[in-house]
Parts: C-alpha cells; sequence; structure tokens
C-alpha cells in the first residue's frame, strides 16, 4: 500500500472553537474540523460561529482539502424544533461534509427531511457495543464517536464491527478526559441548571473540595488524555478519525497538537519512527497525560490535584528548578516558548481569508428582446436569456428593487456578496413571465452551487399518527418500582405496581443468577442500565435470549436494537434523555418501541407539549436516588482511600463501599458503588416530584418510584412496603397520601423540574 493511500485510511480530526482555531487547525494539517455555531451545540462556552461566516469556512477548508463538520450535539426541546427546521434548511445548500448529533428526534427529522447530510453520532451518545452502532446505522449514522473510556481492545473489536457495517469509528486521541461517562453527567444539571447535555457544563468536576481523606482538593479532577504513543495500536485496531478534544482552547494549543498528531500519523503511513518526544504538547495547556482508559489500566495515577496548567510543573521537573529563580527561569522560558507559537500561528493563517465572495449581477434588455443575464463570481461567468421576449407592460414590471429583492437569495447564505447588481441596460416598463424569471434564477443557484440543486426550504414537519397524549377517560396510571436486591422482589404483592428489577452493568459475572431469579420471578421486568461494555452486553443479550421477557426497560440504544431485532416490547429508560416529541417518534417508527420515560431534565412547560405515536406509554420517574454521574474510575481512590491501586473487574462485581464529598461551593455529593455496578455519584438529597401527578393527570400512563438500597441524607420513616402502598393510593387519587408521603419522606428536591432546560 503506498503512503498516499495509507493516509487515507486516518483522519485528523480537530477542534474549531472560534475561527482562528480552525484557521490554525488547517494550517497544521487537519484532515477534518467540528465546529458549532451560536445555537444548538454542546460548547456554550467556546466563542462559536456565526453562520454567515460558515460558507466562507467552509470554502477555505475545502481548498486546503480539510473538511468542515457542524457540532449540533445536544438535546433539543418542543419549542426549538421550528429554529432546528430553520437552520437545517439552510445548512442542508451549504457544502458542509457533515452534522454531528446526540438528539434521536433530530436523527429522524434528517434521515427523513434532510437525507442529503451525511450524519455523525456524537460523544455524548456513548456508543460503546455492537447493538449501539447498528442503533445508530439505522438511523444513517456514517460514523461513531466511541466512549472515551474504552480500552484498546475494546475499541479493536468495535472498530471491526463498524466496517463490518460500513460505520466509521472515531476515537478521543487528545484533550480532556471526563470522570463520568458523556450525556450520563447531571451535576451541572441539577446544581445550577446548566446542562451538559446542553452544552453549559459548569465543569463541577474541576471544583475544589473540602480536603479528603486521601489528603486531596480536587477528587474528581483527572489528567487529560494523550494516546501520542499509541498510534501503531490505533491503527491496528482500525480506527478511522483521530480526534484532538478542546473547542474552548486557543488557537495555538490547537496549532501545536494538530501539528505533533499531522507528524506522527505522517511518520506511521511513511513507515518512519514514530515521535517519542513530547515537549511541545507540553508547552501548550495540559492536566498532565494519561493514556490509562486505551490501555485498560484504570488507576489512580490518572487523576492530578490540580485542575489548572500543568506546563510549570512538568518543566520545573524536567529541568530540576529547585529555586524561586529557576522556576522563574521556568515560567519566563514556557512563556517566551508560547509567544513564538502564537507569533508563528499568526505568521501561516494571515492570508486566510473566510470573506464572502463577490457577486456581479447584470439585467440587460429591451422590448422584443430576451433578458439576459450575466452573473460574475470568481471562477464562474455565467450569461442566461429567457426564452420569451420582453414585453411592454404597466403591471409586474421588471424593476430594480423587484428584481434585487428576488435575486438576493443567490447570495447563498454567506458564500457570496452582491457587489454589483445593474439593471441600467434593462428597458423600463418590461416584463416576462414569473415562472420564467423564477426558473432563470434557479438555473443560476445551481451553477454558484456547484452544479448541485438547491434544496427547497420544508415548513415544520408534523409527527405523523401522534396525538397530545391522554389516557381514555378513567383509567388510571400504573405504579413502577425499581428494585435491585432478591428480598425486594415481593413489594407488589398487595398492590397492583409493576416490577422493574435492575440489571448489573457487570452482568457477565452475574449471569446465572440472575437468569435463575427471573426463572424464577416472572412478573419482573429487566431494567438495563446507560453502560454494558464487551462481555456485558454480550451476557445482556444472551440473558435476553434465555429468559425471554415480554417487555423490558432499557437505558442503552444497543438492548433497544436488541429488543426490536427479537420483537420484545421495550420502554426507553429516563436515561436515553429523550425531551421532544420527535425522539419518541423516531424510537416508535424506527425501532417499535412500545413507550418512553420522559427525561427528567425538562420542565412542566417543556414536558407539556409533548405529543406521541399512538398506543405509545409515556413514564415519569417521581422518586429516585439522583444519579449525577456514572464513571468507569474508581471515585474512592481520591477520597476515602482504596488499598487496590486499580480498578478491574473485580472490583466491579464485589465492591460495595458508599462515602461523600463536600465542594467549597457548598455542594454536597454521595459517592456510591453497588456489587456489580460502576462507581456513582448521588446528590445528597434524592428527587421526589410529587407535583407532576397532579399537574398530568392523564398524560402519563405510568409513574415509577425507585427504592434501590442508595445512601443519601434523604430521612425514610417507614419500609419499602408501606412506601408502595403510599405512592400507589397517591396516583390514583388519595390526596391525603401526598401529605404523608411528605412526611414520611424528607430532604427531597425536584430543581430540574423547576428549572428545565
Amino acid at each position: 500500500m503506498s503512503n498516499v493511500a495509507m493516509k487515507e485510511n486516518f483522519e485528523l480530526l480537530a477542534p474549531g472553537g472560534d475561527l482562528e482555531s480552525i484557521k490554525a487547525a488547517i494550517a497544521a494539517g487537519a484532515d477534518a474540523i467540528y465546529c458549532g455555531l451560536d445555537s444548538f451545540n454542546a460548547r456554550n462556552r467556546a466563542t462559536n460561529l456565526t453562520f454567515d461566516v460558515l460558507s466562507g469556512i467552509i470554502r477555505l477548508a475545502h481548498q486546503n482539502n480539510c473538511k468542515i463538520f457542524l457540532t449540533l450535539n445536544i438535546v433539543v426541546l418542543d419549542s426549538e424544533i421550528p429554529a432546528v427546521i430553520r437552520l437545517l434548511n439552510k445548512l442542508v445548500n451549504t457544502k458542509v461534509d457533515g452534522v454531528i448529533l446526540q438528539d434521536l428526534g433530530l436523527f429522524h427529522i434528517i434521515k427523513e427531511h434532510f437525507p442529503t447530510l451525511d450524519v455523525h453520532a456524537s460523544t455524548q451518545i456513548n456508543t460503546h457495543n455492537d447493538g449501539q452502532i447498528l442503533f445508530l446505522k439505522q438511523l444513517q449514522a456514517s460514523r461513531v464517536n466511541l466512549s472515551r473510556e474504552l480500552n484498546i481492545g475494546e475499541i479493536k473489536h468495535l472498530a471491526q464491527f463498524g466496517h463490518q457495517h460500513d460505520v466509521l469509528m472515531e476515537v478521543f486521541v487528545h484533550g480532556s478526559y471526563c470522570i463520568g461517562f458523556s450525556g450520563l453527567c447531571y451535576i451541572s444539571s441539577v446544581k445550577n441548571g446548566n446542562s451538559g447535555n446542553r452544552g453549559r457544563c459548569s465543569q463541577p468536576c474541576r471544583d475544589q473540595y473540602q480536603t479528603t481523606a486521601a489528603g486531596k482538593d480536587f477528587p474528581l479532577n483527572m489528567k487529560d488524555n494523550s494516546a501520542f504513543g499509541n498510534m501503531a495500536e490505533l491503527a491496528d485496531a482500525g480506527v478511522y478519525s483521530l480526534k484532538v478534544e478542546g473547542r474552548i482552547k486557543k488557537s495555538h494549543y490547537v496549532y501545536t497538537v494538530v501539528d505533533q498528531w499531522r507528524q506522527q500519523i505522517d511518520r506511521y503511513c511513511e513507515q518512519k519512527p514514530l515521535l517519542t518526544d513530547t515537549t511541545s504538547l507540553f508547552t501548550v495547556f495540559n492536566r498532565d497525560f494519561s493514556n490509562s482508559y486505551l490501555q485498560g489500566d484504570i488507576n489512580k495515577s490518572m487523576f492530578i490535584d490540580n485542575p489548572r496548567d500543568n506546563s510549570v510543573k512538568h518543566f520545573s521537573q524536567i529541568y530540576q528548578a529547585t529555586t524561586i529563580d529557576d522556576v522563574k527561569g521556568v515560567k519566563q522560558k514556557l512563556y517566551d516558548d508560547k509567544t513564538a507559537i502564537i507569533q508563528n500561528v499568526e505568521d501561516v493563517t494571515k492570508t486566510m481569508d473566510v470573506s464572502s465572495l463577490p457577486l456581479s449581477i447584470v439585467f440587460s434588455g429591451k422590448e422584443g428582446q430576451p433578458l439576459t443575464i450575466v452573473v460574475t463570481a470568481p471562477e464562474k461567468n455565467i450569461t442566461l436569456q429567457s426564452e420569451s421576449a420582453l414585453i411592454g407592460s404597466h403591471k409586474h414590471t421588471l424593476t430594480h428593487d423587484m428584481l434585487e429583492k428576488r435575486f438576493q437569495s443567490l447570495a447563498n447564505e454567506g458564500e457570496y456578496q452582491i457587489t454589483e447588481f445593474n439593471t441600467s441596460d434593462l428597458a423600463e416598463g418590461t416584463s416576462i413571465p414569473f415562472a420564467e424569471l423564477a426558473q432563470l434564477k434557479d438555473q443560476i443557484g445551481y451553477v454558484l452551487n456547484g452544479e448541485v440543486a438547491i434544496v427547497a426550504p420544508i415548513d415544520t414537519p408534523k409527527t405523523r399518527n401522534s396525538v397530545n397524549h391522554r389516557k381514555p377517560t378513567g383509567i388510571k396510571p400504573e405504579l413502577a418500582i425499581l428494585i435491585s436486591e432478591p428480598n425486594d422482589v415481593a413489594l407488589n404483592q398487595d398492590n397492583d405496581a409493576v416490577l422493574y428489577y435492575a440489571i448489573a452493568e457487570g452482568l457477565s459475572m452475574e449471569l446465572e443468577k440472575t437468569v435463575l431469579l427471573f426463572e424464577a420471578n416472572p412478573h419482573l421486568i429487566p431494567w438495563f442500565p446507560a453502560i454494558l461494555i464487551g462481555e456485558n452486553y454480550q451476557a445482556a443479550v444472551e440473558f435476553i435470549e434465555r429468559v425471554k421477557p415480554t417487555r423490558l426497560v432499557t437505558n442503552n440504544n444497543g438492548i433497544a436494537y436488541v429488543a426490536y431485532q427479537q420483537g420484545i416490547d421495550w420502554i426507553a429508560g429516563p436515561y436515553l434523555n429523550l425531551t421532544n416529541s420527535f425522539s419518541l417518534q423516531c424510537i416508535a417508527d424506527e425501532f417499535n418501541a412500545k413507550g418512553a420515560f420522559v427525561s427528567n431534565e425538562i420542565n412542566r412547560k417543556q414536558i407539556n407539549p409533548l405529543v406521541c405515536p399512538e398506543n405509545f406509554e409515556l413514564h415519569y420517574s417521581i422518586y429516585h436516588p439522583l444519579m449525577m454521574l456514572m464513571s468507569r474510575q474508581c471515585l474512592f481512590h481520591q477520597t476515602v482511600g482504596c488499598k487496590k491501586k486499580r480498578f478491574d473487574n473485580k472490583c466491579l462485581r464485589k465492591c460495595d463501599k458508599s462515602a461523600s464529598i463536600l465542594s467549597l461551593k457548598d455542594a454536597s455529593f454521595v459517592l456510591d458503588k453497588q456489587r456489580g455496578a460502576h462507581n456513582a455519584l448521588y446528590s445528597q438529597q434524592n428527587y421526589m416530584n410529587l407535583q407532576a401527578v397532579t399537574d398530568f393527570p392523564d398524560k402519563f400512563t405510568r409513574f415509577m418510584i425507585d427504592l434501590r438500597d442508595i445512601k443519601t441524607d434523604t430521612q425514610i420513616s417507614a419500609d419499602k412496603a408501606t412506601l408502595v402502598s403510599l405512592f400507589n393510593a397517591y396516583i390514583h387519587g388519595d390526596m391525603s397520601a401526598r401529605e404523608t408521603l411528605e412526611q414520611t419522606i424528607v430532604g427531597t428536591i425536584h430543581h430540574q423540574y423547576k428549572k428545565g432546560l
């Protein structure tokens, strides 16, 4: 294979948080850049772009053999759908190379109405198993960004599986690590209404906390990810896109990191020795580096007790700077080196131009002659004539103002700027049929658009066969109970409640026991978790095949795909975070879902307009321990301490531990590790939203309460059976039960229902 052909096997994907960073990435040799507009993207703190410069950016990138992918990677609300459609109507007529999505409703809309847009699945979907790849392929995703927590073996399996199904794999190779699985972090959402699923994460994981028993002040703060030394392993795994994180980083950072990775990829393709010198990567912002997730070695050295730039400390150690003057010298050298990088970036990007192209439109003709239109733009010269001759008319004449208004759209959303619009040689009081004039304009638009037909705009679509969900009069909502202990399987014996049983994330080690439990208790409905990686996903598939449940609830879209394939009724769980009517339509139309939990992130006003497909169930959790994040890391290394140096399968299966931490911003959290589950962070107070029952007496088919044994500060003065009876009475109309519940369960919150997204 030639070097050129080998290079085509890889894409270096760079961040573009602002125009200068995009230029820097192009100059450094990026193959593609992902960037966001000033709305509907998951980096609200980045400068982002306005639509009027997008076409210029795309043109500049394409001139340099670089692609542009636009991030639309947040969940959206029903009220925002018209604005999204207006954006897509414009976007579909640009030369953008792809869009990056999280929201299932947007996947559905684009598949049905904008099929020419190439679609990529965001890291916020957290893809980590085979079923998820098949689920996303059905929604027309051409590639997926894999979970950052995966090791090289897991990545290789998914990359090979993806190649078999024509789906490319994208992997983060440099930049920030999150402590939690992407898309499943709600700390910022619960505490201050700034949801990470809306691009507003305030990064509470980087906050300072009261010094822990392990002596740490920043116990959730992880080092940065760098797979710079793993180029060969990534290539062997079959990864296509090597992605650099950093849309809130400055242009000199982007240039430096992309330049180093460009050299590394090229050296691999040219079969030259790979770079080992990381001086440049340590010169720009970093929190020190780790590749431990990639290596499958989840250990406490992945943390760093300082969220700020680590460069001075790193080079002080390298140069053995021990005195104050020595450290000052290190700081000065870093300042000088960064200044040189900044100057170099300015030099190599100063001629890069994204301004609109000049467009001249000249009209001429007189009565009895055809209308002639001459359009001139860089590398384009178009002359068209009407089939009909101009006629004298006092009505519908071709005035300057009328023509200017009709032909203004040829500016094509910033691609062109009309610098000349000349009608001086067009006789006054003349006309041709407007249909013919429109045809001429379309012909010009076709040529200016690279001989690609302009896609006509669509109106905001309606969800098909949908109703503003109302249960038939007289049918009462059901109560559902989520449990995770065999001792609780009898909780519904005196009520008509439905019982969900939580399947362990480490199911492969619990499979036989779990199968026996369900065989002995056929009334249990399996509740699948959001994270099922590798052998645990395969165990879940085996569990479904052996138990053959008639219904299941899943928070993992890979299991949703399995249920769809096997004809099993399934309900989308709350951690699929569905927030709009089109997402409900999507899972019903594409995967035959029978119902869905509404996201707990949205409020009453945002729930109210939701419409459902016919015979579709709408569910809502009114009481649960409030999970803030889930992590593949051990949350106890940096807090209460742990004798084990690394987190492994034995920890996943056996560890059962709880602790708490308190930030200096007075936010306290519970650290919880259940047997068979990943580490999780919970609010100190459980979520209880009794108001939703009376706010929506006819909207929800089922209300759920989560009675798993997760220790929080919420005080409960009754046993589980009594709680079930009280909740059951309340949702069936006994208002006195509400007062009893509020006295029985003390110390709860429902901030998200008040704030919404």
